[in-house]
């Protein structure tokens, strides 16, 4: 068959390569100049940035992968697993290390926590056990398909629903789990990975942690952006074409078919459509259908402010991975889900590739990736937004670190809701599409296909399974595999 994929983030990259392994011939249309979506790098003042997702976890997606095209992943991309997933500072002061190695995880926990380490074993098994059964149900094949409820992993996992624990909110189940309000907040933070409210969102997102600390936290050798160049160059090798700054204006549908794709005025016929674009972007500028009004009114996750600096000093006390947190965490996420603003002690993340790859800063400096969580735009005054935060941010930072970090700011570019619409039509700048804010919405995501439009599939951040390279991956696994059971069929 001959297939249009409609955007070169992780999932477009990786479906071009599943379908072109399946022997279709697949033309990809991106808008932009260079492939990977919301995984792009900064090059200036000779600092480099990766401008998207920083945590690279289940890189055994990626073999997969490139063993499917019996290629090794390691000769693309090299890593590494870090040693401290990720180093926290908290209110009262406190430093916490989240190693990955248990027993220095360990003595972290007792000596630092009145938490008890058997309670952490507990929960990470929990957390296995979550995604366990989970997984290749809501992660692996699509949950929209009724047919596929007849399957071993669904029929299985009818035994098992009360483990899921979705009748419960994160932070509830991390409140039952942990004495030391610390930990608490540190398991909470799982629901941002997603773009949602761990006051809200189902406990059965908990299985999040399992993926970073049991499995691991990995870094590319040569930064993120490796991990698009190196699918970028696979999917030249299986004879993918890339169509770069081409727009894709319009879905073309006639008789409930997708038959092509809009671009620069000119029509191109197609036998199958995969959307690798924003699903509420798509309902509202490329497609006339009905998902429109339901997507309209779902709650659209978190955004980001990001603020890239290139700092004139090395901050050892600094890891590749690091949060400040908020001292209002509950208050901090009602400002972004209901009063659409920024609180003004937002929790900080920063992070540092230079520590991994020296090459990203100038000897003797460092590359800052410092973001916040933010909501999406809805008409917010984003000068002032911006203005308050950045003065917000600087006085945490200066406080947790005892420095004054203005006067090592050699390099600033800032990103906000406003640049990631512009850049990757992320409808009002979410980064995950819509928030899984309520009991069911994890699994009641946009599907990877309409039974009212054949031949029409969707892959990415913003569809199911959800935000995230390990899963935008898994997304491609399932329309690849949707768009074979169709070529059987017929």
């Amino acid at each position: 068959m001959n297939i249009a994929i409609i955007g070169s983030g992780i999932g477009g990259l990786a479906s071009a390569i599943r379908l072109s392994n399946k022997g279709h011939q697949v033309v990809v249309y991106e808008k932009n100049s260079t492939a990977g979506g919301k995984i792009a790098e900064i090059k200036e003042h000779s600092y480099r940035f990766d401008t998207g997702p920083s945590l690279f976890t289940l890189p055994h997606l990626l073999e997969d992968l490139f063993a499917e095209n019996g290629e090794n992943l390691k000769d693309y991309l090299p890593y590494e697993l870090l040693d401290n997933n990720c180093k926290y500072f908290f209110p009262d002061g406190m430093e916490f290390n989240f190693y990955h190695d248990k027993e220095k995880l360990k003595v972290e926990i007792e000596s630092k926590t009145i938490e008890k380490y058997e309670h952490i074993q507990k929960r990470l098994l929990e957390s296995e056990e979550l995604y366990t059964i989970s997984a290749p149900v809501f992660l692996f094949n699509d949950f929209h398909k009724l047919s596929n409820f007849n399957t071993p992993p669904f029929r299985n996992i009818v035994f098992k629903l009360h483990k899921l624990n979705f009748t419960k909110t994160m932070h509830e189940a991390n409140q039952k789990s942990f004495n030391d309000k610390r930990l608490v907040q540190l398991f909470d933070r799982y629901a941002t990975y997603n773009g949602s409210d761990p006051y809200k969102a189902p406990a059965t997102l908990n299985m999040i942690a399992h993926l970073e600390n049991n499995i691991g936290a990995f870094f590319p050798k040569n930064g993120m952006y490796a991990i698009v160049q190196s699918l970028y160059e696979l999917a030249l090798k299986k004879r993918v074409e890339f169509r770069f700054n081409s727009l894709v204006t319009e879905i073309v549908v006639e008789n409930k078919k997708a038959t092509g794709i809009r671009v620069n005025d000119k029509i191109h016929l197609y036998d199958t459509i995969v959307s690798d674009v924003d699903a509420k972007y798509l309902a509202n500028n490329m497609l006339n259908h009905p998902l429109k009004k339901r997507l309209n009114n779902a709650v659209p996750s978190s955004s980001a402010m990001i603020f890239y600096w290139g700092i004139k000093k090395e901050f050892h006390n600094l890891d590749v991975h690091n949060i400040l947190f908020s001292n209002r965490y509950r208050d901090e996420f009602t400002h972004i889900f209901k009063s659409k603003t920024i609180i003004d002690d937002p929790t900080v993340y920063i992070f540092i590739s230079s520590k991994v790859v020296p090459s990203d800063a100038p000897q003797g400096s460092e590359n800052w990736f410092v973001m916040i969580n933010v909501p999406a735009d809805c008409g917010q005054n984003w000068d002032k937004l911006i203005s308050d935060a950045r003065k917000n941010i600087i006085t945490k930072i200066n406080k947790a670190l005892n420095t004054d970090i203005e006067q090592y700011i050699d390099f600033e570019r800032i990103g906000s809701p406003l640049t990631i619409e512009k850049n990757t039509l992320s409808y009002g700048g979410a980064l995950y599409g819509t928030a899984s804010n309520s009991m069911f919405s994890a699994f009641l995501r946009h599907p990877n296909l309409l039974s009212s439009i054949k031949n029409l599939y969707f892959v990415g951040g913003s569809v199911h399974p959800g935000g995230g390279i390990p899963l935008c991956v898994a997304s491609s696994e399932i329309v690849c595999k949707e768009i074979s059971s169709v070529v059987i069929e017929n």
